[in-house]
Parts: C-alpha cells; structure tokens; sequence
C-alpha cells in the first residue's frame, strides 16, 4: 500500500535530496516526473547494492512516474573514476555489448518492463563529433573538476588523472540534458556526477533536475560496500538457496539497514514495530528469514523461496528434508577425500586450517551427526550434507575425478 505522502516514500533510505522543495513543486504539477538512473555495464551481473537504485526506481514507478533505466554503453568504455585511485582501464565494445543485454534482462526483476523506459547513451554521443564534444568540455573548468575528492586526493599524492577521465562528469551530466530527466537517482559517490547534470541542464535552458543519493549497501561482512571483487555479495541470479543461506547470516544490525533499503514488504513503521519486539524478546532470526524469503521471491520465484526457506530450517535445525536442498557435485580422488579438503573444495570452508579448525571445535557435521575425526575420508558414491556452525552447510554428491 502506497503512503498519503509519497515524498515518505520516495525518501525512505534516501541519504540527501536536492532540493525537497523543488521535487515537492513538482509533484503537485501531477504530471509524471521522468526520473532517471544510469548503470555502466561493468560486469554481467548486478548484485543487491545495485538494487538500492532499482528499488527507489520502482517506487517511483508505483507513484505512477516515468522511469529511465539508462544503460552507460558509451560512459562504460570511457570508464568511471569515481573512488578510483588510478585510471581504470576502458571497457571495449564488445565487453559494454555483452553486458548491457545481460543488465537488461535482470532489471525486470525489479522494473515494471511495462512502465520502464530502456535507453543507451550511445543513442546521442554515437552521433556526436569531434567539435561537439570539444564544446561540451568547453563548459566546465579545470579547477572545479578538480574540487571533485577523487580527483582532489589523485591531484595532491600526484597519481596521474588521464584528460578523458574529467569527461566523465560531463558526460553523464549531459545523459540528463539528452533525456529531460527531472530526477536523477545515483550512489553517495555520485553526488558530484549528479549535480554536473544539473548545471548542465540550467545551461541548456531545462530545469534542473533534482538530485536524489541513496547509500550504498553495506556487504555481507557489514563493513566494506557490496561488491563482487570483495567477495560481500549476492548475485540476484544466484539460486534461491544461496540468497536465503547468505541473507541468513549478516549481522542483526545490518538486517535493519537491509530492510530499509531493500524490503518491499516491511514497511517503516511495521520495521519500527519489529525493533521494539526484538528489544522485548523477538528473536531476529524471524525476521531476517521474513527478508531472506522476500529476496529469493522476487529474484527467483515463490515456490523456489519457500523451498530453500524450508531446506534451510533443515539443515540448520535438524528438522525436515534435508533433499530440498540443491544438490552440488563434487569431483574427489578415487580413494576419497579427507574431510578438511572435502569441506574446503565443497566451499563450506575457505581453508584446509580452517576446516581442522572447526572440527577441533565440534563445529562440523556430517548428515546431522559432528565429527571430531580429521582423519575422516569420504569416498565417490557418498551423497550427504555437510555442514560447520549452523549456517554454513551443502548438500553434496561425491563423484570420482
């Protein structure tokens, strides 16, 4: 259910928007704002942080507004310095193509497809020549993109900034004059990109738009930003026994801060009213199962959700079917795998010392039962879970190498 005010939606998670009163004005005109989102087509697959953006795109659409996913193919091959220390090396053609046509299947996980409007900057920089682009330049200065903290901090310790790098801004700032956007939703770390548009736009006689930054999601580890080369993430291609497991096991802290920036379902208040029953004695693990299903759902589907929601309360209670769990094959020698190396190559442990450590600690089991022996071998034909802790298990098949 939509709130009465739907700037208490459209700020929910929110960081900083600029300006309130502008978008308010807007809003009362009651025409559809056209709001906008830019995704440089990086890697292949987004993961939950990229769904913060997509999540305030889509309450934007259920407002009834017109969304832009806009798809970076000619910004990605310039390449993003935002929070790099160096110049990061361009994308080629083929890499931005492969990867944009993957963006745009899985942001209709999230998207209403109907009510979204797919574009590609390419669209007017592929038609744009050599003077046009020196005439964009031409509107920005050397010392105010170098007030920008990125470019600040690689300026001062004297790390090398390339010319094309400070196109950057501009071009994204120009994707906003291109498509009239009224609102332009990015990361904390886009505020300056953001506001390029903004000046960009009052340039070319358009309002400028308002400028919307959401945070950026914490991790699995609840520390470090999310993101596929830390290791923190979950894919929303992953299957729905890995989004369950993973959600699973964040910190009771970052659960809230999931919440807000990633539940549909739980709304402020009713997150408001949780905390209160867990400080009186609800159990969290309750309520981030409630999230975990949520996640699964909307990435895979309901059925594949309540199915990895019950095979995890089986294998971490002991209770139930333990064969709703997906099945992983794992190649081992013919004479079988000691059971330290078969936790580890089944990715249960990151370590062989990892591993004796834990069944050192009772920590390890095997079909329910613990293991105490590091001299355990387990042979192809062997079909079972594994398990370390309680949140840390895989059903595994043993097959000869």
């Amino acid at each position: 259910m939509l709130p009465n005010d739907p700037l208490a939606l459209i700020g929910r998670g929110a960081d900083e928007i600029l300006k309130t009163e502008e978008l308010e004005a807007r809003l009362k005109r009651g025409r559809p704002l056209r709001i906008k989102a830019g995704f440089d087509p990086t890697a292949p697959d987004l993961h939950l942080g990229h769904t913060v953006l997509l999540n305030k795109m889509r309450q934007f659409q259920d407002l009834g507004h017109q969304v832009i996913f806009l798809i970076g193919d000619f910004t990605g091959m310039i390449g993003d310095p935002t929070g790099k220390s160096a110049t990061r090396k361009p994308l080629t053609r083929e890499d931005v193509e492969a990867n944009a046509r993957t963006y745009a299947e899985q942001v209709f996980k999230v998207l209403d497809r109907d009510k979204t409007e797919l574009r590609f900057n390419s669209e007017w920089f592929g038609k744009m020549g050599a003077a046009d682009m020196i005439r964009l330049a031409g509107q920005y200065t050397v010392a105010r993109m170098l007030e920008r903290d990125d470019f600040a901090k690689r300026y001062a310790a004297q790390q090398s900034i390339a010319v094309h790098e400070f196109l950057y801004p501009l071009v994204q700032g120009y994707d906003s004059v291109a498509l009239k956007a009224d609102v332009e939703l990015g990361g904390t770390d886009q505020k300056f990109n953001l506001l390029m548009g903004r000046m960009l736009q009052e340039h070319h006689g358009q309002p400028p738009q308002i400028v919307l930054t959401m945070p950026l999601l914490e991790g699995l580890d609840g520390v470090q930003k999310m993101s596929k080369s830390l290791g923190n993430y979950i894919g929303i291609g992953e299957p729905a026994i890995d989004i369950v497991n993973k959600t699973m096991k964040i910190g009771d802290e970052l659960m809230w801060r999931w919440i807000e920036l990633l539940s549909f379902e739980i709304s402020i208040d009713e997150a408001a009213r949780l905390k209160a029953d867990v400080a009186a004695g609800l159990n969290p693990r309750d309520i981030k199962l409630r999230l975990a299903r949520e996640l699964a759902a909307r990435f895979q589907d309901a059925a594949a959700a309540d199915t990895a929601i019950a095979g995890w309360h089986a294998a971490v209670t002991g209770q139930g079917d333990t064969t709703l769990l997906p099945l992983q094959e794992v190649a081992v020698p013919g004479e079988g795998l000691r059971i330290a190396a078969l936790l580890t190559a089944a990715g249960i442990t990151p370590s062989n010392s990892e591993a004796n450590r834990k069944l050192k600690e009772r920590a390890v089991r095997v079909d329910g039962e613990v293991v105490e022996d590091a001299g355990l071998v387990l042979a192809p034909g062997f079909e079972g879970v594994l398990q370390v802790g309680k949140r840390n298990f895989a059903r595994v098949r043993l097959v000869a190498a």
